[in-house]
C-alpha cells in the first residue's frame, strides 16, 4: 500500500490547531517540524521543568500522512477552513510502503564509547566481544547513549570506577547509566526515575544485560548514601535537588552532573560548589559534565 505525505508550512500559533484538524478530517497521522531543520537556521529547543519555554519553532513544518486514495486537497481545505484560514500553499510526494520495523532499525547502529565500552541494540552484533557490551534497544524511556550527555556520563563512570563502588543513577530513564556503573564493575546500582515507564525499562534493560539493579520512584527510595551519583537530568530540576543528592553523597564520594547547557556551567558550578570541590567541566556539542568529590 502506497501513503501521500504532505508538507504544510504554517506559524508557530497554528501548528498544534491545524495539525488537531487534519486528523479531524482524515490524516492518518501529523508531525510538527522546525522548517529549517538541517539548516545554519536550525532552532534547537531545550524544555526544563517549571519553567516558561517555547513550545514550537517559529516557521514550522506539519508533515501529513495520509492513505493512497484520501483527496489531500479537500481535507487540507476543510482543516484550514475549519481554524479560520486560506488554503494554503504545501507540497506532496508519495511515500511508499517500506518495512517500517526494519528502516527504523537501520537508524541505530553501535555507539562506541570508548575502547571497552560500546552500546549495541539488539538486532546487532557485537563490533567488540571483547569489550563491554550494553545491549539496549531504543525505547520510550530517555538514554540510549546518542545523546551527548549520555555519551559523557558513560565516559565517566568508564574512566572512574575503579570496582566495588556504590551507584545512584538519579534520573535513571533506560537505566543505561545504573547498567553501566554495574557491568563496568560497581558493586551495586540503584535508579530513581519520576516516571513509571523509565522504571518498567530500566528494569527491562536491567535483565537483558544480566545484571541486578533496583530502580525506584523517588518517594520508594531507601535511606543510605552512595559512593557515586550520576544525575543525567536538566538544569531546573538540578538547581532544586543539590542538598538531596548531596545528602545522598557520601563524604569522599564523587557527583556527576549533566544534562546542562555549556552556558549553564558557571551557574551549576556555584550552586554545587556548596558541597563538593569540583573538577573542570567536559563538554560536547554545547552539553556540559560537572564532577566533583563531597567534602
Amino acid at each position: 500500500m502506497s501513503y501521500q505525505q504532505a508538507s504544510i508550512p504554517v506559524k508557530e500559533e497554528i501548528a498544534e490547531p491545524f495539525s488537531d484538524a487534519l486528523m479531524s478530517y482524515g490524516a492518518l497521522s501529523t508531525a510538527i517540524e522546525d522548517a529549517f531543520a538541517g539548516t545554519d537556521n536550525e532552532q534547537p529547543i531545550f524544555g526544563e521543568p517549571d519553567m516558561p519555554q517555547q513550545q514550537l519553532w517559529q516557521e514550522s513544518v506539519i508533515v501529513a500522512l495520509f492513505d493512497e486514495q484520501a483527496d489531500v486537497a479537500s481535507i487540507i481545505a476543510d482543516a484550514a477552513a475549519e481554524i479560520g484560514l486560506t488554503q494554503p500553499e504545501y507540497t506532496l510526494d508519495a511515500l511508499e510502503e517500506q518495512d517500517w520495523v526494519r528502516l527504523t532499525q537501520s537508524q541505530f547502529d553501535p555507539i562506541k564509547i570508548s575502547d571497552r565500552l560500546w552500546i549495541t541494540p539488539t538486532w546487532h552484533d557485537t563490533p567488540d566481544s571483547d569489550a563491554i557490551n550494553l545491549r539496549l534497544d531504543p525505547g520510550l524511556a530517555f538514554g540510549t547513549g546518542s545523546h551527548p550527555t549520555t555519551h559523557l556520563c558513560l565516559q565517566w563512570l568508564d574512566n572512574h570506577i575503579q570496582g566495588g563502588e556504590s551507584v545512584l543513577d538519579y534520573g535513571c530513564g533506560s537505566g543505561i547509566l545504573a547498567i553501566a556503573a554495574l557491568k563496568i564493575g560497581a558493586s551495586n546500582a540503584t535508579g530513581v526515575d519520576i516516571d513509571p515507564q523509565a522504571i518498567k525499562a530500566s528494569n527491562d534493560n536491567a535483565q537483558q544485560n544480566h545484571v541486578q539493579a533496583a530502580f525506584y520512584q523517588p518517594k520508594e527510595l531507601p535511606e543510605g548514601q552512595f559512593d557515586i551519583v550520576v544525575a543525567n537530568i536538566l538544569a531546573n530540576p538540578l538547581r532544586l535537588l543539590g542538598e538531596i543528592l548531596a545528602g545522598r553523597t557520601k563524604t569522599g564520594g564523587r557527583i556527576v552532573l549533566s544534562g546542562i547547557l555549556a552556558e549553564q556551567i558557571d551557574e551549576m558550578s556555584e550552586i554545587y560548589a556548596q558541597w563538593f570541590d569540583l573538577a573542570p567541566a567536559v563538554t560536547d556539542n554545547g552539553w556540559a559534565c560537572l564532577s566533583g568529590v563531597k567534602r
